[in-house]
């Protein structure tokens, strides 16, 4: 049975570029290194490791070939310990404009080189020596101070992201990296950048942009002026604070987004939790009482809702639906099944989630339909076959707008890399290792997607997915597996990626290069 897993922190993995903008790269053949890669794949993907017991040195992992990084006094390089060895230890050291130096630590010397001719020989730092550090997570995520040990988010009233908050609840827990000019900015749900100072600006200007640290598999951000972003103040405003050294207060985790929900029943009110346990539709207004936390199990690919109350949806005795359950068990566990612009949900009794006339909500329903009308309609009786033919009608009660309230702007990966405007062309690119942030709106169950100057995505011909649309075209997302959706056009095929590295409309399935990492 599935476990908890409301805060999990994310493995940070990266790649390494070089002066010449090419990516470190490990090779399954000889475990050789290079640096001829022009974009960030399986093979260009890194692990940052800390030594037990050293305060300095770190390891290097690749996470292609789960062997590690070393250098032998002669400069040699190779990626082909299984096990950390002295010559796997390296020093990093940030330079003043964001990239790293690595050292070797027991020999002293500098790690770089071009294409295939890579050592760890040189005695001084040029160019060459010179890696930028670019993460390989998606970057949306939710932002933890590791001093105060709670969640940054956008502070309308205050015009500021602070870290006072103990669970990152609704669209302003948010925090969108932003790669820029070879460093990071914080984005806000509102499309606003951080500031050193604490101002939320509408571009990545200098002091918006910020060197990444690592210490101890913790994340460190530092300005221009050398200084570093920590929670200032009651509040925990976020700001560039007097240290020039991270310590406790200057650290953060990453940690996974995932999707909060809005459910809308057949009464056109939201489902919520306002009144008590129950789960009820009776509410006219989306707050804190009408998110939940949506989690896709890996294995059966059924959901999870938490409540802001601080309970999962469970299944009680005679079919009810209460937010009292503290630990995941199979009667929290619900299939989705997609139904064009609503969703069905079925409980661990086999039965559908209706509304009753009430508004409570409860796992009574045997199929999404009209209650009423006899067997041989509904397609249950034995005599179905020798009717007309009627298609099951549609059930309202059993069918609800689900709505992604946490994701104004979005970023989309997959199978290959993220999703890109192609350049010179209104195409969109999905094998990227740059991502586009584009914006996202929400109508009766559909959903628009607005991209670089405001132009909608639509459909064209054979497929093809465009980025210049003056209407904006409803595209339905179904949430599919963890942390992956599938978006289905309005010819009924999914959006997916391929070996021609162009966004199409024409798979049949929601399954592989036509699931999304978002």
């Amino acid at each position: 049975m599935p476990t908890n897993g409301l805060h999990q922190v994310l493995k940070i993995q990266f790649g390494l570029v070089n002066d010449t903008d090419r990516y470190l790269t490990a090779e399954s053949f000889g475990f050789k290194v290079n640096a001829s890669a022009p974009s960030l794949k399986r093979k260009q993907m890194w692990v940052l490791e800390p030594i037990p017991g050293h305060s300095t040195a770190v390891l290097f992992r690749s996470s292609h070939l789960g062997r590690y990084l070393s250098a032998e006094e002669d400069g040699r390089v190779a990626c082909e310990a299984e096990l950390p060895s002295r010559d796997c230890c390296f020093l990093v050291l940030p330079q003043p404009d964001g990239r790293w130096v690595l050292q070797s630590e027991p020999h002293g010397r500098f790690f770089g080189g071009t294409e295939d001719r890579l050592s760890c020989f040189a005695t001084a730092i040029s160019p060459a020596e010179l890696w930028t550090v670019h993460l390989a997570i998606h970057p949306q995520a939710h932002l933890l101070s590791v001093s105060r040990r709670r969640y940054a988010h956008l502070c309308p009233q205050e015009d500021e992201i602070a870290a006072d908050s103990n669970t990152p609840w609704g669209v302003d827990a948010l925090i969108t990296l932003i790669f820029q000019n070879r460093q990071y900015c914080l984005k806000s749900c509102d499309s606003r950048y951080l500031r050193s100072d604490g101002r939320l600006v509408w571009e990545p200007e200098a002091r918006a942009r910020y060197t990444l640290e690592f210490k101890a598999g913790k994340l460190a951000f530092k300005d221009c002026d050398g200084r570093y972003l920590a929670p200032v103040g009651p509040t925990g405003t976020l700001r560039a604070g007097r240290n020039t050294r991270p310590g406790k207060d200057e650290l953060f985790d990453l940690e996974e987004s995932h999707p909060q929900v809005v459910l809308v029943a057949a009464n056109h009110r939201y489902v919520s939790v306002r009144q008590g346990v129950n789960i009820s539709a009776n509410q006219d207004e989306e707050l804190d009482h009408e998110t939940f936390l949506m989690q896709i199990d890996r294995e059966t690919k059924k959901c999870t809702f938490y409540s802001s109350t601080g309970g999962y949806w469970t299944l009680v005795t005679h079919g009810g639906i209460q937010a009292t359950a503290t630990q995941v068990s199979a009667s929290t566990m619900f299939e989705m099944e997609w139904r064009g612009r609503r969703v069905a949900l079925k409980a661990s009794n086999g039965r559908y989630v209706c509304m009753k006339k009430n508004g409570q909500l409860a796992a009574i329903s045997d199929f999404v339909g009209e209650h009423s009308l006899p067997a041989w309609v509904t397609g249950a009786g034995p005599s179905a076959q020798g009717q007309t033919g009627t298609a099951l009608p549609a059930g309202e009660d059993e069918e609800f707008i689900l709505k992604l309230i946490n994701r104004p702007i979005l970023v989309l990966r997959g199978l290959d890399g993220f999703v890109c405007h192609r350049r010179g062309s209104n195409q969109l690119d999905t094998n990227r290792s740059v991502y586009d942030v584009f914006h996202l709106s929400f109508s009766d169950g559909a959903y628009q997607i607005r991209g670089r100057g405001g132009g909608f995505w639509h459909t064209g011909s054979h497929g093809s997915v465009c980025s210049d649309g003056e209407r904006a075209e409803d595209f339905l997302f179904e949430f599919r597996e963890r942390g992956r959706l599938a978006i289905r056009a309005r010819s009924g095929k999914y959006l997916r990626g391929g070996a021609s590295g162009l966004l199409r409309a024409d798979a049949d399935a929601p399954a592989g290069v036509a699931l999304w990492e978002y």
